[in-house]
């Protein structure tokens, strides 16, 4: 439910006509979707949590806490609408944000400030990847199909960064590290006559002629 409500919000934001979108997100939500990401096993880019631009999706609160915000409604007379459900603890992050982080802030009072500053750094680490995997690109297009002698000349990690990268330009949703991990590997090693292929959420990523495709399931 939780993930079919953000691609809810997501295609709304898309349909919407206007040059930039500002959203209400704060530290502790940033906090709270690195711990998210991190138990989910996501990688560098999920533990970005939340960066300050996504494409004209603009996060400019991201420095303040939930606090400071509700503080300076109340004093300019400001109204706003609290979601039921957000009470509901049968949602993971509802469960974060009313039982884990609570505790958290207890026994480290800057918890919050620090995962979210922590974020901050996972974020700038996954925008240098993305930058690694454009110079391991060069000239060729950020996109599928992709020549497997391109990841042949590699190391290992390179070339799941590049995949990883090409996916995320995609829009394409990256499958588990071992799982990719294995891919690759059957990727370079297969011979001329085998065609491997990982099958992830609605795709599949296969070899075929020498060269890495991505089509639909």
């Amino acid at each position: 439910m939780e993930g079919a409500a953000r691609r809810a919000r997501h295609d709304a934001y898309k349909s919407a006509v206007a040059d930039w979108i500002l959203l209400g997100h704060h530290r502790g939500d940033r906090a709270e979707t690195l711990l998210f990401n991190l138990l989910r096993g996501a990688g560098i880019r999920g533990a970005g949590a939340m960066p300050d631009r996504n494409g004209r999706l603009l996060r400019p609160l991201l420095a303040l806490g939930r606090a400071d915000i509700e503080a300076y409604a109340r004093t300019h007379g400001l109204s706003w609408i609290d979601d039921h459900s957000n009470a509901d603890t049968r949602f993971s992050r509802n469960f974060l944000r009313h039982t884990i982080f609570p505790s958290l802030s207890r026994r480290f009072p800057a918890a919050e400030q620090r995962l979210a500053s922590a974020a901050a750094r996972f974020a700038e680490a996954a925008d240098l990847l993305d930058e690694l995997a454009r110079l391991d690109l060069g000239s060729r297009e950020a996109s599928f199909p992709i020549d497997v002698e391109c990841l042949v000349h590699l190391s290992e990690s390179r070339a799941r960064n590049l995949l990883r990268y090409l996916l995320a330009c995609q829009g394409v949703g990256i499958p588990s590290e071992e799982r990719l991990y294995e891919a690759l590997r059957q990727f370079i090693e297969a011979g001329p006559d085998k065609h491997p292929a990982l099958v992830f959420g609605g795709y599949v990523m296969r070899r075929k002629a020498g060269r890495i495709l991505l089509e639909p399931a």
